[in-house]
C-alpha cells in the first residue's frame, strides 16, 4: 500500500505542495519589517536614541529588511526643524530612506503661538497629526517604540 501511496498520480501534486511550502517560507525569511519610532518629547537624550535607533536597526536587520520613520510632534518636532541641534543627521537618515514625519498640528499651533510657521528640513513630510500618523503605521503592522 505504502508503493502505491507515492505513486504517479500523487507525486506530482505532492512534488507542488512541497514547492509551495518552501516557497512561503522562504518568503517569510525575507519579509520586510517596519518600524516607527515616536518623539513627543523635545530633550535632547530623546532625540538622540531615535536617530540612533533609526541608524542601528538596519544596520542590525540589513538596510532592505527594515522600513524606519520617525514621527515627531509637540516638543519633539524641534528634531525636524532648521533649527535642530542634529539637522545634519537628520538630513543624512533621510537620505538613507529613513522616513520622518512632522505633526501638522503642532506646527499649526506653533504658528498661532509665534506667528511663524516652522521650517522643516528637507526630506522631512508633513503630515495632518503625528498621533494619527503613528496609529495608522501601527495598523500597516509597524513595531512601535518611543525613546
Amino acid at each position: 500500500m505504502s508503493s502505491r501511496l507515492f505513486s504517479t498520480p500523487w507525486k506530482i501534486p505532492l512534488l507542488a505542495f512541497i514547492t509551495l511550502l518552501l516557497a512561503l517560507s522562504a518568503a517569510q525569511a525575507q519579509e520586510v519589517r517596519k518600524l516607527v519610532v515616536h518623539v513627543p518629547q523635545g530633550d535632547p537624550k530623546s532625540m538622540q536614541q531615535a536617530l540612533n535607533i533609526a541608524t542601528n536597526v538596519p544596520k542590525a536587520l540589513g538596510m532592505d529588511n527594515v522600513i524606519v520613520e520617525i514621527v515627531a510632534q509637540g516638543p519633539g518636532l524641534k528634531l525636524l526643524t532648521k533649527q535642530s541641534p542634529m539637522a545634519e543627521r537628520v538630513t543624512s537618515l533621510a537620505m538613507q530612506d529613513v522616513v520622518f514625519s512632522a505633526c501638522g498640528n503642532t506646527m499649526d499651533a506653533i504658528k498661532r503661538k509665534t506667528g511663524k510657521k516652522p521650517e522643516l528640513l528637507e526630506g522631512v513630510v508633513r503630515v495632518p497629526a503625528g498621533v494619527i500618523r503613528v496609529m495608522e503605521l501601527q495598523e500597516q503592522g509597524y513595531s512601535y517604540v518611543r525613546p
